[in-house]
C-alpha cells in the first residue's frame, strides 16, 4: 500500500486518503493537554514524584491499550453493524446507470472487524463501488485504529520505508515540469512522500493536506512547509490557482465523492499546472484472479474504483489534458505476497484486538504463531515471484495493480 494508500476523504466523514491516507474524524483517546485542576483553582501543585523527575513515564503495552479500548468497541458493536451503512444504491454513482451486478463480497481482511462488504460493478461504464456504502459512523468505526491509534506505528513504519516509490512518483512530473515551484500533496498523511520528493526537487515548496492530525505532525517535523487540515473540497477555494502541481496518490478510492475531489483539484492547480493521480486499477487481471485476496480491494476503506477511461473522460470535461498514462510505473509488486499473507492471517487464530470480546488464550496464540511460521516459505516464494517474475512483465500481462495519470490544466 502506498502511504496515501491507503484512507477516506472529506465528504461524508471527512477524509484524507493518500500516502498516509485520508480518513474521517475519529475518537481521540489521548488525554487533553492542560494544567492540573489544583493549579487552575489557584492552588500550588504538589511536587512531582520521584518517577516524574528521574524516570521516563512508561508507555502502556499493546495489551494494556487493547484492554483500555475494548469497552468502547464492544459498546459500538452492541447493535448490529447494519447501522454503519447507508441504504443500498440502485444506480451507478459515476454514470447513473441502473445496470449493476455484484462484483465482490468480502469481510475486513486486515483488521478483522465485524461486518460484510459488497462491491458492485456498473455494466454500463465499469465503475466499481461499495454498495451499500459506509455512512459517517461506519467510516469512523472502521478507520479507527487503522492509520492512527493501535495501527499508527505499524502503518507509519510501512509508509516511512517506501522512499524508492516516493522518488519514482516525484520524478514522474519531470518531463512536464522540471522545476515546479509549488506542490500540494492531497492525502499526505504524515508527509513521508513530500520529505522524499524534496530530494528530487530541492527547489520546490511542498505543502500537504489531510483530514487527520498527521498533517500537523508532518508540518512540525518539517516534511511539509504548510499543512492544511480538513476536507479538500472545503479548503480548495482558499487554495485557488496556487499550485504548479497537485498530487493525489491513492486518495480518490477513499473519497465518498471522487468527482467533488476532482473539481477541487481543478481549483487548486494554476492554469498550465499539472494534476498527478494514482489509483488502483479495477481492470487488473489480478483483481479477477486473486478475488477477495487482491490487496487493492481493501475493504471497507476503499469506496470507489474508477476505470482509467472514465477518469480520463471526466478530466477532459473539467478542462484538463491528459499528457501521460502509466501502468507499469504505478505497479506496486506486492500482489502475491499480500494475497498469501491475507489468506494465512485469515486462517490463523486472531491476535488480540479491542473489538474481540476477550483476549485469546495461550493455546490460540501458540496456534497463530505456528501457522504463520509455517507459512514463511510461501511468503518468501510470493515475494520472489512479485519482484523478479511478475514485475518486469506486469503491464504486458495486464496485472498492474494501479495506474497513474498526469494531466495539465488548460
Amino acid at each position: 500500500m502506498s502511504e496515501q494508500t491507503d484512507r477516506p476523504t472529506g465528504q461524508a466523514a471527512g477524509q484524507s486518503p493518500g500516502q498516509d491516507a485520508e480518513q474521517p474524524p475519529r475518537h481521540d483517546t489521548r488525554e487533553p493537554a492542560g494544567q492540573d485542576s489544583r493549579e487552575t483553582a489557584g492552588q500550588a501543585p504538589e511536587p512531582p514524584d520521584r518517577q516524574d523527575v528521574g524516570e521516563p513515564v512508561r508507555e502502556p503495552s499493546r495489551a494494556e491499550r487493547v484492554a483500555g479500548l475494548r469497552p468502547g468497541y464492544l459498546a459500538d458493536l452492541a447493535e448490529d453493524t447494519g447501522r454503519f451503512f447507508e441504504p443500498p444504491r440502485t444506480t451507478c454513482p459515476w454514470c447513473g446507470s441502473g445496470r449493476l451486478t455484484t462484483r465482490l463480497r468480502t469481510t475486513d481482511l486486515l483488521q478483522h472487524k465485524p461486518g460484510r462488504f459488497v462491491l458492485d460493478r456498473c455494466d454500463a461504464c465499469g465503475h466499481v463501488f461499495q454498495n451499500p456504502r459506509l455512512n459517517e459512523a461506519g467510516l469512523e468505526f472502521y478507520y479507527r485504529d487503522f492509520y492512527d491509534g493501535l495501527g499508527e506505528k505499524r502503518l507509519g513504519d510501512t509508509f516511512g520505508g517506501r522512499a524508492r516509490m516516493y522518488r519514482d512518483r516525484a520524478e514522474s512530473i519531470l518531463p512536464y515540469d522540471s522545476v515546479p515551484k509549488t506542490w500540494l500533496d492531497v492525502g499526505t498523511g504524515h508527509g513521508h512522500f513530500c520529505a522524499t520528493a524534496r530530494e528530487v526537487l530541492p527547489g520546490t515548496a511542498f505543502d500537504g493536506l489531510d483530514f487527520t492530525d498527521g498533517v500537523e505532525l508532518a508540518a512540525r517535523e518539517g516534511r511539509v512547509e504548510h499543512g492544511y487540515r480538513g476536507a479538500f473540497p472545503d479548503l480548495a477555494p482558499e487554495l485557488a490557482a496556487r499550485y504548479d502541481v497537485v498530487s493525489m496518490f491513492h486518495y480518490l478510492e477513499h473519497s465518498t465523492d471522487p468527482d467533488r475531489e476532482l473539481r477541487a483539484a481543478w481549483q487548486a492547480v494554476r492554469p498550465g499546472g499539472h494534476l498527478l493521480i494514482e489509483v488502483p486499477d479495477p481492470g487488473s487481471r489480478y483483481a479477477r484472479l486473486l478475488g477477495r485476496w487482491w490487496l487493492p480491494w481493501l475493504q471497507p476503506q476503499h469506496l470507489h474504483f474508477v476505470p482509467v477511461a472514465n477518469l480520463r473522460h471526466r478530466l477532459a470535461e473539467l478542462g484538463f489534458t491528459v499528457v501521460a498514462q502509466q501502468h507499469a510505473e504505478a505497479h506496486d509488486p506486492v500482489d502475491l505476497l499480500a494475497a498469501v499473507w491475507l489468506a494465512l492471517d485469515r486462517a490463523a487464530p486472531r491476535e488480540d484486538a479491542p473489538w474481540l470480546p476477550r483476549p485469546p488464550g495461550a493455546l490460540r496464540r501458540a496456534g497463530r504463531t505456528a501457522l504463520l511460521v509455517a507459512g514463511i516459505p510461501a511468503l518468501v516464494l510470493a515475494t520472489l515471484l512479485d519482484r523478479f517474475a511478475v514485475r518486469p512483465l506486469a503491464h504486458r500481462l495486464g496485472v498492474s495493480n494501479a495506474y497513474r495519470l498526469v494531466a495539465r490544466r488548460d
